[in-house]
């Protein structure tokens, strides 16, 4: 756990595969402790210490609760809302009830597409979509742009980044929403050259935007630990409370939807209950003029 680092990527990218599942590993140090109180085991017992004090160093900070709301604060919500969603209409009514600031979604497709517009209008009259994704905002945007994330390797036709300029109370920040492309376990390993060169892509994006505060919300494809994304936790906070795991949602296993921020603080993420969507969606307080 603490030299996951140390596992190399150049063989099937083992060490984003052993990164992507890192917090389940304290499982094992669960089943371990069965068999080492069945037999009595004070040595078993003591060397267990080890990996424990190693999961709380890495996670458990994540465990503890959060702190209240802030002055200077928005609510986010991110979501892959599924191009197979057979419901829209309750997707956006489920995730306006969490009453956020903005909402991204991704894999928005016609003619969903239209039914989101529509039913999330009444609480957010600021949105900009670009290809697949898309941002919702109480407050007025400007400046939305493209951004071009699509890796080389990929020929057809593919959009899915945006960049906006969020007027908030608070002053302005650029919102970037992101769907990076998926990733996939095979026999040799974790294959995911096209999600990494996307990644890449999108950091050096926020990398030269002139805005001091950046959000970025999105369908990763990878988890924060996932070193396959250090071009863009290189650069921005993650979440400081709450594991939130998102993918799948029938039974989550990492959260792949993220929330980070430049120049903020993710104090909080959690998931939401489950819509039409094979991902939880994801809410996140974030604190504005803080590091």
């Amino acid at each position: 756990m603490v030299c996951h680092r140390a596992v190399p990527n150049s063989v099937g990218r083992l060490g984003s595969l052993l990164e992507a599942f890192l917090p389940w590993l304290g499982v094992v140090v669960v089943a371990l402790l069965v068999p080492a109180l069945l037999r009595r085991s004070a040595t078993a017992l003591v060397s267990l210490l080890l990996p424990v004090v190693a999961w709380t160093h890495l996670f458990g900070r994540l465990l503890l609760p959060g702190a209240g709301p802030g002055p200077r604060e928005l609510v986010v919500v991110q979501h892959n809302v599924s191009d197979e969603n057979a419901d829209p209409a309750g997707t956006a009514r489920a995730l306006a009830a969490a009453g956020p600031d903005l909402v991204a979604l991704e894999e928005l497709v016609p003619p969903a597409l239209a039914v989101y517009v529509q039913t999330l209008a009444p609480d957010y009259p600021y949105h900009a979509v670009r290809g697949t994704v898309g941002l919702w905002s109480k407050h007025p945007l400007a400046d939305t742009r493209l951004v071009d994330i699509k890796p080389r390797q990929i020929a057809e036709p593919w959009s899915r980044g945006l960049r906006a300029v969020v007027h908030t109370p608070h002053g302005d920040i650029a919102a970037y929403v992101a769907h990076l492309p998926s990733v996939r376990v095979q026999a040799s390993g974790l294959a995911s050259a096209r999600r990494d060169a996307s990644a890449s892509r999108l950091g050096e994006a926020i990398a030269a935007e002139k805005l001091a505060t950046v959000l970025l919300l999105g369908d990763l494809n990878g988890t924060a630990d996932d070193r396959g994304l250090s071009p863009l936790t290189s650069r921005m906070n993650t979440a400081e409370r709450g594991f939130a795991f998102s993918f799948p949602a029938a039974f989550p296993m990492a959260r792949i939807d993220q929330v980070m921020a430049r120049s903020a603080t993710i104090s909080h993420i959690r998931t939401l209950p489950a819509t039409g969507s094979d991902h939880l969606p994801v809410t996140a307080r974030v604190r504005l003029g803080e590091e």
